[in-house]
């Protein structure tokens, strides 16, 4: 039976430990270069207190760092759950509405988790809401088509062929480039749906 060791997350408060230590500040100096008290920064430290977004501003400034490497501690870094949240939009061979349902659970249930998950589920549901859309469109224009037998009715259906295929075929590719560790925003978004 094999065990399975869990990560400590890091929390805000150890994390600006671990910089003021690393770089060689009292909690005396660090509360005076960031302009506040030292007994606020005590509790950050301790997390006895959550630092609201000015304070964090403060003693990032202070210690020289991004705010986003303070937030983003404690979140972990999975690139197998992020290639599997990009393949989970496979379901939309399925069914159209399963390949955007999924990953918003997905995304959601995990954002606050899982490093770069937010982003990268942003661009992708953006995506995937434009692409149901149009796919429902199209099968739309089809049935109509199709019932009034107008002329054109056969075009639709390379068109739908072709949309189905790009959202089969780009998630693969991006899932191998993740692998590759190219982690970027892969698809284009026309309309922003969620932000």
């Amino acid at each position: 039976m094999t065990e399975i060791k869990s990560k400590t997350m890091e929390t805000i408060g150890s994390k600006i430990a671990t910089i003021r230590k690393r770089k060689g500040l009292s909690q005396e100096k660090l509360s005076d270069l960031a302009s506040i008290n030292l007994r606020t920064l005590q509790r950050i430290e301790k997390n006895e207190t959550q630092p609201r977004g000015e304070t964090i501003n403060c003693i990032c400034k202070a210690l020289g760092v991004d705010t986003e490497d303070l937030i983003d501690y404690g979140k972990s870094y999975n690139e197998k759950f992020i290639r599997n949240f990009h393949l989970s939009v496979l379901l939309n061979i399925f069914n159209p509405i399963a390949g955007l349902i999924v990953p918003l659970i997905l995304w959601y249930g995990n954002r606050q988790k899982i490093m770069h998950l937010n982003e990268q589920g942003i661009n992708v549901i953006n995506f995937q809401i434009f692409w149901t859309i149009l796919i429902y469109l199209s099968l739309t224009m089809w049935g109509i088509y199709a019932i009034m037998h107008l002329p054109g009715a056969f075009y639709f259906l390379p068109v739908i062929a072709c949309i189905y295929l790009v959202n089969i075929i780009y998630p693969i590719y991006v899932c191998f480039a993740i692998r590759k560790g190219k982690l970027k925003l892969y698809y284009y978004n026309p309309i922003k749906f969620i932000s």
